[in-house]
């Protein structure tokens, strides 16, 4: 069924809202191609995460600085194999969340994606099937940006043409949504596809 909700735009975040969590296999496949402790690469890989996110590193410099820290160094076969590794753990999606996606495209509602994201996944992003979706994609590192700072939803507006309270944000964080709210957005924690679909029905016409 199309889904039909005029003067909005809904905004969607991408991992683990329209792509699946980062699944054990893949996780595994990382620590080991690191050969690092489980504990200590998943320390570090979150610790760096926010400069490839906002774009002051990018891929190469990102698992440089990982392997600095845990004091061992990586060949140019091993860092491209992590990085191979990563965006494999954030490709696949949920089905019904891109079914959602092509019901509000259908119904001739406005989308657009904002996700924390490096620059490496602006391709994926924007070459993939579900690019066809959107009105437009807005990247952390590209804004240079991340969520949940409030200026990263005013440049997302703007873009857009329309005032933050015809914004609906769409984001598995509780802190990226209520940074959101606080700016006068319409706000929305996601849970499972399900729910999500109930809500944005509840906003239709």
């Amino acid at each position: 069924m199309n889904i039909r909700i005029p003067d909005r735009v809904i905004v969607f975040d991408y991992g683990e809202v329209i792509s699946v969590s980062q699944s054990e296999a893949d996780r595994a496949a990382m620590v080991s191609i690191s050969g690092l402790d489980a504990e200590l690469f998943w320390e570090l890989y979150w610790h760096h995460r926010e400069d490839l996110d906002q774009g002051l590193a990018l891929p190469a410099e990102y698992w440089a600085r990982i392997a600095r820290d845990a004091g061992v160094e990586w060949g140019p076969a091993r860092l491209q194999q992590l990085w191979a590794a990563d965006i494999r753990s954030w490709i696949s999606v949920k089905p019904g969340t891109i079914e959602l996606l092509a019901a509000l495209h259908a119904g001739g509602t406005r989308t657009a994606l904002l996700s924390n994201a490096g620059f490496d996944f602006s391709d994926p992003f924007r070459h993939s099937p579900m690019a066809a979706y959107f009105d437009a994609m807005f990247l952390s590192a590209e804004l240079g940006l991340i969520k949940p700072d409030p200026e990263i939803y005013r440049v997302t507006a703007r873009e857009l043409g329309i005032p933050l309270e015809r914004m609906v944000f769409i984001d598995n964080k509780k802190r990226n949504v209520e940074a959101a709210r606080a700016l006068g957005v319409t706000g929305h924690v996601f849970t499972t596809v399900p729910e999500l679909r109930t809500f944005l029905e509840s906003l239709a016409s």
